[in-house]
């Protein structure tokens, strides 16, 4: 397995002059995936809430050669993202990659899902991909088309145990994906989405601690072992698909949900 930022090959998967919008690029997968991109000759726009983390990303990123920046960015209000955007056509010129990565989890059924809990994984992961696609497109469709690349996750095809909102949400991600897919096809515009199953992130360190004080180490052998490989997956296997599905290579992909599973379909 190579590293974050290591170049996947001088010719195929090129993103040479094309810039990138990453939701959450602060950090997990959204800072692999800005690392790998990166790599790959892309100029990085690191929209996040945490401008600190976002802006250290940014600042190794540049660092190595690559045009990268961070905005603080809060997905889930329209006028953030409007604003955030405006900050990346500015510098830019044209946006051809859309990450909408941004997303926070909840533990619970719908017994012990609160009203507040419920509206809250909503405003982020599903009105804040609706804001950032619905202030993009219009300049993707202005250029000639682009890609946008949903996450969904593992709960968008099948049912995940005490995870009533955040499958409700992720459902929601994988039906605009294949929406988005549809409607704007004929402007150039391809759409997919990447469904993990369990990937190990600085995140999920601190969603385990929080939800399961002093069975740390129990939860994060059982988050491995939900998947018949016997491990979690890795940020950096995330932004290898994310790449060939932003890339050329995939030009004739769109409105398709990657799993990305480590064999938990095929239980």
């Amino acid at each position: 397995m190579t590293d974050q930022g290591s170049q996947i090959s001088q010719g195929l998967f090129s993103l040479n002059g094309k810039t990138a919008v990453v939701t959450g690029g602060g950090s997990g997968i959204g800072e692999a995936i800005s690392r790998v991109f990166a790599a790959q000759g892309a100029n990085l726009a690191l929209l996040d809430r945490d401008i600190d983390a976002a802006g250290e990303v940014a600042k190794s990123i540049a660092a190595s050669g690559s045009q990268a920046f961070a905005i603080d960015c809060d997905v889930s209000d329209a006028e953030s993202v409007a604003a955030a955007i405006e900050q990346v056509s500015d510098r830019h010129g044209q946006i051809e990659i859309l990450v909408n990565n941004a997303g926070v989890a909840h533990v619970g059924n719908v017994l012990k899902t609160t009203t507040e809990d419920f509206e809250r994984l909503f405003r982020v992961n599903v009105l804040g991909v609706h804001n950032c696609t619905k202030t993009v497109l219009p300049l993707m469709i202005r250029n000639g088309g682009g890609v946008i690349l949903n996450m969904a996750s593992i709960a968008s095809l099948i049912a995940v145990e005490d995870r009533w909102a955040y499958t409700m949400t992720k459902g929601a991600v994988l039906a605009m994906t294949r929406s988005i897919a549809l409607d704007f096809i004929a402007e150039g515009v391809r759409c997919n989405c990447i469904c993990p199953a369990r990937v190990h992130t600085k995140f999920v360190d601190q969603f385990v601690a929080e939800n399961y004080p002093g069975r740390e180490q129990q939860m994060l052998e059982e988050l491995a072992q939900y998947q018949p490989i016997g491990r979690m997956g890795t940020p950096t296997e995330v932004a290898h698909l994310a790449l060939y599905l932003c890339s050329d290579e995939s030009s004739f992909v769109t409105g398709q949900a990657y799993p990305l599973d480590g064999g938990v379909l095929v239980k």
